[in-house]
């Protein structure tokens, strides 16, 4: 009952779990706390579950999970690690009065959980339960934010405690409070600023530090106050609606080539919230050009620290550097040309007609869609309270593409969601669900990889179970054509290694748990099917055959000649 007050206090509105003897007491106590228990088919939703719901509302989510399921939570853990997502996970473990003796279900959860977490720690006395869950809360939430965790042994999972135990002593206000923001030393902030007024050929790349500090609406504002061109760092969350004005794209070469010209032109790169990992090339030529000056800002040192190769960094957080490029707008020294932002709209828009056109070349060979056709074709339906979520390997890639180009005229969309920095496949059921619980009013269509759904297709179960109905379309191509392609090219013959798959009916298996299902055998087929499926008001699927069509990233990733970000 007392980790149940304690999560209660910290305004935890949800908890994702697969119920489990070890964590009993716990789920009675949530019930009583009135907190809102969603049973899952397997841990690894669970996690999935929580780390969306993290991702929508930006404040942490508990999923719960026994010794043995903690195993099983350890990928969601780690997708959620990647995105830096406050997930605070909790298992109910073996006996801490036996520890170390072989008791039942007895696993090292606190050591193994310490790389894919900021804080993992064991509660050794349940009258310091509060303080635990305090202690794990502003972890999650403070500086580069990220999972947590805490092992709660079954012995003292099952004690009884006094009411108020633990709450004579500091902190006596639990509350969720505000994290702590990092602010700029004045001389360091305008030094960055300087740079700013004297750059010509400027440009803003978005992290997903931006989206956890809040600070997305202030983002698009420094790009239209500026008129800078503002770019999305690769898998991860979205800051910018595409529709927007100062929106080119992601920051990626192969998944937007316009990029390349921007950053080879740029003579100041801002790169907020972000971190030069292997997306960003670690921050070094050819992807940020010698002739550019890098320039990172993060709101944590721990940020910074993986940011050395920047020219210069700024400890700062992302919303307040945002609000000063505001400010330096207003200025009246301030001169700027809307040249620059000009010329990368206009090659936004050469590039969505150069995909388009090829797009019409290539359906004229095959009478089976394009996956490029189908993501853009299921953003068709979906209006700006609406929910799009991708998952998958060549499915994501061509999304990403899709939504872009359905941006450029004119799509909007309330929110979307797809894998982080791990590119995990099977997250996008428990992602779309989350969506759904988050928005009820709102459409919300998953499309996803044939081999994405086999990952984690058990999770639409929970969806019929809270009746909440999400629409899933299936990238129907027959196989893990991602590695499949791959293959071919790295090796130079077209046999497929443990990547095929048999025809499987996957609308067949919606039908038979309850929900719709329809095939789609080629584009005239799709609209009428989407709308049905939509229509429906059940949990659905439209499973289309698609082809198999290598996208720019695969193909970049096995070219001799073309470095790509998996290097």
């Amino acid at each position: 009952m007392l980790l149940a007050r304690a999560l209660h206090e910290k305004g935890i509105s949800r908890v994702f779990t697969l119920s489990g003897g070890f964590c009993n007491p716990a789920l009675e106590g949530l019930m009583e706390c009135g907190i809102p228990v969603i049973n899952t088919p397997h841990e690894q939703i669970a996690g999935h579950l929580a780390d969306a719901n993290t991702r929508i509302t930006r404040k942490p989510t508990v999923c719960l999970v026994g010794p043995e399921g903690f195993a099983n939570a350890v990928p969601a853990m780690m997708e959620a690690w990647g995105e830096r997502s406050p997930v605070i996970f909790i298992t109910g473990s073996s006996t801490l009065k036996r520890e170390g003796s072989g008791g039942f279900k007895e696993i090292d959860d606190v050591s193994i959980a310490a790389p894919l977490t900021k804080y993992s720690a064991s509660v050794t006395d349940g009258t310091r339960m509060f303080e635990f869950v305090d202690r794990a809360y502003k972890i999650a939430l403070s500086g580069y934010p990220g999972p947590v965790h805490l092992s709660v042994p079954v012995d003292i999972m099952f004690s009884s405690f006094e009411a108020q135990a633990g709450q004579s002593e500091r902190p006596f206000n639990r509350a969720p409070l505000p994290p702590a923001r990092a602010w700029p030393r004045p001389d360091d902030l305008e030094a960055i600023l300087d740079k700013v007024r004297a750059a010509r050929r400027p440009i803003l790349i978005g992290g997903h530090g931006v989206w956890w500090s809040g600070a997305a609406d202030k983002l698009e504002q420094a790009g239209l106050a500026l008129a800078m061109p503002v770019f999305n760092i690769p898998y991860h969350q979205k800051l910018l609606g595409e529709q927007s004005e100062v929106y080119m794209g992601l920051a990626d070469v192969h998944q937007y080539a316009p990029s390349k010209n921007a950053l080879a032109d740029s003579d100041l790169t801002l790169v907020i919230g972000g971190r030069l990992d292997n997306q960003m090339n670690f921050g070094n030529p050819p992807f940020f050009p010698e002739t550019t000056e890098l320039v990172c800002i993060n709101g944590s040192p721990e940020e910074l620290e993986l940011n050395r190769a920047a020219d210069h960094t700024l400890l700062c957080d992302p919303g307040a550097f945002l609000d000063a490029l505001c400010v330096l707008a207003e200025e009246s020294t301030w001169s700027s040309s809307d040249s620059w932002l000009e010329k990368n709209r206009t090659l936004r828009g050469e590039w969505v007609d150069q995909m388009t056109a090829e797009l019409v070349q290539s359906d004229q060979d095959d009478a089976r869609i394009h996956p490029l056709q189908l993501a853009l074709d299921v953003q068709q339906p979906l209006g700006a309270d609406d929910w799009l979520v991708i998952d998958g390997g060549n499915t994501h890639f061509w999304s990403e593409i899709a939504i872009n180009m359905a941006g450029w005229g004119g799509q909007r969309l309330a929110g979307i969601l797809h894998p982080g920095a791990f590119s995990m496949l099977g997250v996008g059921l428990s992602f779309a669900l989350a969506a759904k619980l988050n928005h009820p009013g709102s459409q919300v269509v998953v499309i996803s990889g044939d081999g994405a759904f086999l990952s984690g297709g058990l999770s639409v179960e929970a969806a019929f179970q809270e009746n909440a109905p999400i629409t899933v379309v299936i990238d129907n191509n027959g196989g893990l054509t991602t590695i499949s392609q791959q293959q071919e090219r790295l090796f130079g013959h077209d046999r497929h290694v443990a990547t095929d798959f048999r025809d499987i009916p996957f609308h067949s298996l919606f039908e038979g748990l309850g929900g719709y299902g329809e095939l789609v055998e080629n584009r005239e087929q799709l609209g009428p099917a989407l709308d049905r499926a939509l229509a429906s008001g059940k949990t659905a699927c439209v499973n289309v055959r698609t082809k198999g069509v290598i996208s720019p990233i695969v193909l970049a990733t096995t070219s001799k000649r073309d470095k790509a970000s998996i290097e």
